[in-house]
């Protein structure tokens, strides 16, 4: 590895500390999964961000990706994946691509990842990024999150990056019974849920913590561009 790569790998394990530290104060001593967090251990995060970011990589916090959005705080995309609880041949459904780091973390994670993004340069940008790293069960496409993927459905897992105001009806009908959904919702005030399908079909809903999220875009608002 060059200098620079042992840096990174250096600034991403001193991430996944923070990940540790901020997941026993904000979630009352409960631990992220050690599966998790080595997949966050491995996932190269400064691929992801812009070169003016590069710096801030592996800070814990959210940054800027353009075209409104942003790439998610680790311990963020850390909780959401464990809530996932995901197994090694899960398919997935990623509502929100971005920049592409969650993705590539559900990625080491699960079998199959099918992610929707509503901005083309964002997910051309993603798309790359994927080849680069050689990425080979993950399945990108430019769309509307809010209808999901129903040639693909059914999912063992839903995670949706950014928030709606409500849960989408068409999520929750693309998720199998025993299914996980992991979703941001609310406007000013927003909260993480996840939502479990039962075998009956009917579902189950648990409040995680409160959250910050851009919101899920649609393509009457004209979030293709």
């Amino acid at each position: 590895m060059s200098a620079i790569d042992d840096e990174m790998a250096l600034a991403r394990q001193a991430m996944v500390r923070e990940i540790e530290r901020s997941a026993r104060q904000a979630l009352g001593g409960r631990e992220i999964s050690p599966r998790v967090l080595e997949a966050l251990g491995a996932v190269p995060r400064h691929a992801f961000v812009p070169p003016e970011h590069l710096t801030a990589a592996y800070r814990n916090r959210p940054l800027p990706i353009g075209h409104g959005q942003t790439i998610s705080q680790p311990f963020i995309v850390a909780l959401m994946t464990d809530v996932l609880d995901l197994e090694p041949g899960d398919r997935v459904l990623e509502v929100g691509t971005g920049s592409g780091y969650q993705t590539a973390v559900l990625a080491r994670l699960a079998g199959a990842v099918y992610t929707i993004e509503i901005s083309k340069p964002l997910a051309e940008g993603a798309e790359r990024i994927f080849a680069e790293l050689g990425l080979t069960n993950v399945h990108a496409r430019v769309g509307d999150g809010h209808r999901g993927w129903p040639d693909a459905a059914p999912f063992d897992a839903i995670l949706v990056a950014a928030a709606p105001p409500e849960i989408p009806d068409a999520l929750v009908a693309q998720l199998k019974p025993g299914g996980r959904l992991v979703i941001p919702v609310g406007r000013e005030a927003q909260q993480l849920v996840l939502i479990e399908k039962q075998s009956d079909g009917s579902t189950t809903l648990r409040e995680v913590i409160p959250v910050c999220f851009v919101p899920l875009t649609r393509q009457e608002d004209g979030g293709s561009d």
